[in-house]
C-alpha cells in the first residue's frame, strides 16, 4: 500500500509538474506576441519619423533655418594667415564675434588680425600654433583661455595638399599631411571641448573636402585625411547625440576646389559649370552652414547629393560619371 501510494503520489506530482508546463509556454507565447507587437509599433514609429524628417527637409527648402547670430561668440580659426581661414576670420569679426587666429606663419596671421582690428570690429587675437603638435595646441589653448576667454566656436580649417602619385609621396609628406589634416582635429577638440561641455554651449566646424566624398588621382594621402575628417565629425556628433540635453553642435564642410593656391594644377572639364570657388564665397557658405547647424554640407551643395546618388549605382556606373565630369588635380611634379 505504501508503494502504491508513493507511486500514486509520484504520478500526481508528475501530472502536476506537466500541468505547469503549458502555463510557462503560455507565458512565453504571450511574451513573444508582445515582442512582435512592440516591434511592429517600433517599425511604424520609425517610418513616421522618416516621413516626418523628409517633410521637414522639404519644408526647409522653402523656409530656411534661421541663422544663429555669432555676436559675442569667441571663434577660434586655424590657418587664418591666408585663403579661407583669412576670409572666415574677417567674416566672423564683421558679425561681432571675437576672432582668435592660429597659424604657423606669424607674419601673415598678424596681418589678418591687424586688418580686423583696423576695421573697428571686436578685438581679434593672433597666436602662433603648430596644430600638428599636441603639446603646442594645449599650451596655446591655455593662453587663449586666460587671455581671451572660453572658445565657443572652433573651426578646424588648416590643411596641406601634396598633389602627386602615391609612389612619389614621401614618408615625411604623408606623415605631415595626416598630422595637420587629421591629428590636429583631435588635439584642438580635446583642448576646447571641456569648456564647451562645462558651458553646454559650442560648435565645432571641420573642413573636409570634395576629396572626402570621392577618391581622386594624385591625392591618395589627402583623400585619406579628408575621408577621416568626415568620419571623425560623424562619430563626434553621435557622441553628443547620445548625451542627454547636450547643446554642442557639429558641422562638416566639403568644399570643391577653392582658388587659394592649394590646388596648383586643377583639372576642370566644365569650367563654367564647375569653376574654382572664390575663397570669400566659400567662407560665406561655411559660416552659413555653421549658423544654420547643418551637419554635413558641400560647396556647391549638390555635390553631397550627387555623391549619395552615385554610391547607390553599380561601381562601374559611378566611374563612368566620374570620367564624364573629369575634374581633379594634375601632379605638381
Amino acid at each position: 500500500m505504501v508503494e502504491v501510494h508513493a507511486k500514486s503520489k509520484m504520478g500526481l506530482n508528475g501530472s502536476s509538474g506537466s500541468g505547469t508546463q503549458p502555463i510557462n509556454r503560455r507565458k512565453n507565447l504571450s511574451q513573444q506576441i508582445w515582442d512582435v507587437v512592440q516591434l511592429i509599433g517600433d517599425v511604424v514609429l520609425l517610418w513616421v519619423l522618416v516621413l516626418y524628417s523628409l517633410g521637414e527637409r522639404f519644408y526647409r527648402y522653402i523656409v530656411p533655418v534661421p541663422e544663429r547670430p555669432v555676436k559675442g561668440e569667441i571663434v577660434l580659426i586655424t590657418g587664418t594667415g591666408h585663403g579661407m581661414g583669412k576670409e572666415l576670420a574677417l567674416l566672423y569679426a564683421s558679425k561681432g564675434a571675437t576672432v582668435v587666429g592660429w597659424d604657423v606663419n606669424t607674419k601673415s596671421n598678424e596681418e589678418t588680425i591687424s586688418e580686423i582690428n583696423a576695421r573697428g570690429y571686436p578685438k581679434a587675437y593672433a597666436y602662433y600654433c603648430d596644430v600638428s603638435n599636441k603639446d603646442s595646441v594645449f599650451e596655446v589653448a591655455k593662453k587663449v583661455l586666460k587671455e581671451v576667454g572660453d572658445v565657443s566656436i572652433l573651426i578646424n580649417n588648416a590643411g596641406i595638399m601634396p598633389t602627386h602619385p602615391i609612389l612619389d609621396q614621401t614618408k615625411e609628406e604623408i606623415e605631415k599631411t595626416f598630422a595637420i589634416n587629421v591629428f590636429a582635429h583631435f588635439w584642438t577638440i580635446q583642448a576646447f571641448l571641456p569648456t564647451m561641455k562645462k558651458n553646454n554651449h559650442g560648435h565645432i566646424v571641420a573642413l573636409s573636402s570634395c576629396a572626402g566624398l570621392f577618391g581622386l588621382e594624385n591625392l591618395v594621402p589627402y583623400c585619406g585625411t579628408k575621408f577621416a575628417v568626415r568620419g571623425i565629425m560623424e562619430a563626434l556628433h553621435e557622441e553628443f547625440r547620445q548625451e542627454k540635453n547636450c547643446k554642442i553642435e557639429t558641422t562638416c564642410v566639403c568644399p570643391y576646389m577653392v582658388d587659394t593656391g592649394l590646388c596648383k594644377k586643377p583639372k576642370v572639364r566644365f569650367e563654367r559649370l564647375m569653376p574654382l570657388l572664390n575663397p570669400r564665397y566659400a567662407a560665406k557658405s561655411i559660416m552659413k552652414a555653421q549658423q544654420t547647424q547643418q551637419k554635413l554640407v558641400s560647396i556647391p551643395g549638390y555635390l553631397v547629393n550627387l555623391n549619395d546618388f552615385v554610391r547607390v549605382l553599380p561601381l562601374k556606373a559611378g566611374l563612368y560619371i566620374k570620367d564624364f565630369i573629369n575634374s581633379g588635380v594634375e601632379s605638381d611634379l
